[in-house]
C-alpha cells in the first residue's frame, strides 16, 4: 500500500496539482487537509475523474479533510465525536484493505498566549482518547496529516528560533508525543533517523524554499507491526516548486501488508 498526505491549502486552488500527482505516482490513499470548501463546492467530479473514490467533510473558508482512495473504504466517519464538539472537518477516519487510516489536520495554534493554542493542545489530548476509545494499539492503524508539530530540533530551520513558535514550542511537541505513545511510530524516522527534510516552507518568505527554511510538520505515523512493514518514505518537493505552490508538499510512505 502506497499512503500519501498533503496540506493542500485549498483543494480548489491546487486540483491540477493533486491530480497531476496522483496520476503520475498512483498511491493507494491521497490524504488531504485544509481543503478549504464546504462540502456542497467541493470539486468532487474533476476528482472522481481520476478513478478515486473520494471522501470528505469540509466547512467554508478553511479546514476541511479529504481521502482519495483507489478502492471504496469499507467504512469512513469524521470528527473526534458525535456533536457540536466533534470538530468533523478536522478528521476523517476511514478503512481501506482492512487498514484503519485517521487524517487529521491539526490545529495551528496562532501564538502561545492566545486561547488557540490551548485548544491545540486539548486537541491532541482529545485524539488520544479518541484512539484509545475506538482503537487498539494491535491493529494496523496509519496516523497521518498535517499535524503542526515539528517534533526534533532537526525537523526545524534555526530551531533556537523558534522556541516560542506554536509548532516547536515544548508543550506543543510534548502534546505531540504523549498522542503518539498510545501506540504509534514515525515511519520516517524509523527508516531516516538523521535525515533532515522538511515538508512546509512558508510562501510569505519568497526564498524560504531555495535557502530551504523549512518545518518538518507533516506526518506518517504506523502502529508498531505496521511501521515495521514500511518499505519506503520520501518527500516529493516538486509540488512545491510549482507555480501557485501550496506552502507544504507531499510525503508519502509504502507498507508491504
Amino acid at each position: 500500500m502506497k499512503i500519501a498526505t498533503f496540506n493542500v491549502n485549498s483543494v480548489r486552488k491546487r486540483l491540477s496539482t493533486v491530480t497531476q500527482w496522483i496520476q503520475r505516482h498512483t498511491p493507494d490513499v491521497l490524504c488531504l487537509q485544509e481543503t478549504k470548501v464546504q462540502d456542497s463546492e467541493f470539486p468532487l467530479e474533476a476528482l472522481e475523474a481520476t478513478g478515486y473514490v473520494i471522501t470528505f467533510c469540509g466547512m467554508k473558508g478553511y479546514n476541511g479533510v479529504a481521502v482519495l482512495t483507489k478502492t471504496k473504504p469499507e467504512f469512513s466517519s469524521n470528527g473526534l465525536d458525535k456533536g457540536p464538539d466533534a470538530d468533523g472537518p478536522r478528521l476523517l477516519h476511514v478503512v481501506v484493505q482492512g487498514i484503519t487510516i485517521v487524517n487529521t489536520y491539526i490545529p495551528q495554534g496562532f501564538q502561545i498566549d492566545h486561547p488557540k493554542y490551548q485548544y491545540k493542545l486539548e486537541w491532541f489530548a482529545r485524539l488520544r482518547r479518541y484512539f484509545s476509545r475506538h482503537f487498539s494499539p494491535d491493529q494496523p492503524i496509519i496516523w497521518c496529516g498535517d499535524m503542526n508539530v515539528a517534533p526534533l530540533p532537526m525537523d526545524v530551520h534555526h530551531p533556537e528560533k523558534h522556541l516560542a513558535h506554536v509548532c516547536y514550542h515544548q508543550d506543543a511537541r510534548d502534546a505531540y508525543q504523549k498522542t503518539m505513545s498510545w501506540g504509534f511510530e514515525d515511519v520516517f524516522r524509523r527508516l531516516y533517523p538523521d535525515r533532515q527534510q522538511y515538508t512546509f516552507w512558508d510562501y510569505r518568505k519568497p526564498d524560504a524554499l531555495q535557502a530551504n527554511r523549512g518545518w518538518r510538520i507533516d506526518h506518517i505515523l504506523a502502529t508498531k507491526s505496521l511501521a515495521k512493514k514500511c518499505t519506503a518514505v520520501e518527500v516529493d518537493v516538486n509540488p512545491r516548486k510549482e507555480e501557485t505552490p501550496s506552502d507544504h508538499t507531499v510525503l508519502w510512505a509504502k507498507f508491504s501488508i
